[in-house]
């Protein structure tokens, strides 16, 4: 159990120090956040680490504590100096999230609540992806690569491995993996 207690502890330290070149450059002007996402996901990693807690996520849950710490950090920063151009389709996939976190309001099923979070995780990535397919250089990709690490450690840190304690960093694996993906291809294109 101790190596579950240095794996969450690890995943945890490099999941803040992934926010420093993060802050760096916005504040450089290089990358400019969407706060719509940024929103969502401060709440929705509130959300899982809770329902994280409830089924025994012990130390591999640690990691979901500190990013919505640093997302509402990173929300509040991108009111000030984030993206500006706001679409209809951003719009949608707040209210889509926000209906999203109504339907978990409903539920006290803490697995539930997981795959609801999954999915509306997925809707608030939308207006970060719109933003980066036509502007791939407005976003620090080395902080979305160690996002994928940090959540691939804080799932071999599970206390208790179950669909309520995996499935949300897994897909936070897949969702930051793909942003990767797209922004190395796009910056490839441009």
């Amino acid at each position: 159990m101790e190596y579950k207690i240095i794996l969450g502890i690890i995943a945890t330290v490099i999941g803040f120090l992934s926010y420093i070149p993060y802050f760096r450059d916005i504040f450089k002007g290089k990358t400019k956040p969407h706060a719509f996402s940024w929103l969502v996901w401060s709440v929705l990693t509130g959300i899982a680490f809770f329902a994280q807690i409830v089924k025994g996520g012990g130390a591999g849950s640690w990691v979901n504590a500190g990013t919505a710490i640093m997302c509402l950090s990173v929300f509040i920063t991108a009111l000030f100096w984030g993206e500006r151009n706001i679409k209809i389709s951003d719009w949608l996939s707040l209210l889509g999230a926000g209906a999203g976190l109504a339907l978990w309001a409903l539920t006290s099923d803490p697995f539930a609540a997981v795959a609801l979070v999954a999915i509306i995780d997925a809707l608030g990535f939308i207006p970060t992806y719109r933003k980066s397919f036509y502007k791939p250089y407005e976003e620090t990709m080395s902080t979305f690569m160690v996002s994928t690490l940090k959540y691939a450690i804080s799932l071999l840190a599970l206390g208790s491995f179950n669909p309520t304690t995996w499935l949300f960093p897994a897909s936070l694996v897949l969702t930051n993996g793909a942003f990767v993906i797209l922004l190395f291809i796009r910056r490839k294109q441009i």
